[in-house]
């Protein structure tokens, strides 16, 4: 299992319709091939900024199966434009954990 994350950093006073596009968008992703499950979490400090958890069976589940789909462009669509600065995403791979 791969975990993608990314921080997003939503520009300010978008946050309402950022959250509103951002569970319309959950059909996409979750259509993907491999695609197991993705949370979204708001950071209490800062109102503007989120962690977006999706996991994946393997890393070409996203960066070739999600990212080179028409969900993809239906994503990118819906919430790419509320990104400042656009997000670096990362992949994990579990080493521990506690059962």
């Amino acid at each position: 299992m791969i975990l993608e994350v990314a921080i997003l950093h939503v520009k300010k006073n978008q946050e309402i319709e950022f959250e509103r596009d951002f569970a319309l968008a959950g059909k996409h992703i979750s259509s993907t091939t491999g695609y197991i499950r993705h949370s979204l979490q708001k950071c209490v400090e800062q109102s503007n900024k989120y962690l977006l958890l999706v996991e994946w069976n393997k890393l070409e589940d996203h960066t070739v199966g999600f990212r080179e789909s028409d969900a993809y462009k239906d994503w990118k669509r819906l919430l790419h434009h509320y990104y400042d600065p656009f997000p670096i995403v990362e992949h994990f791979e579990m080493i521990f954990t506690n059962p």
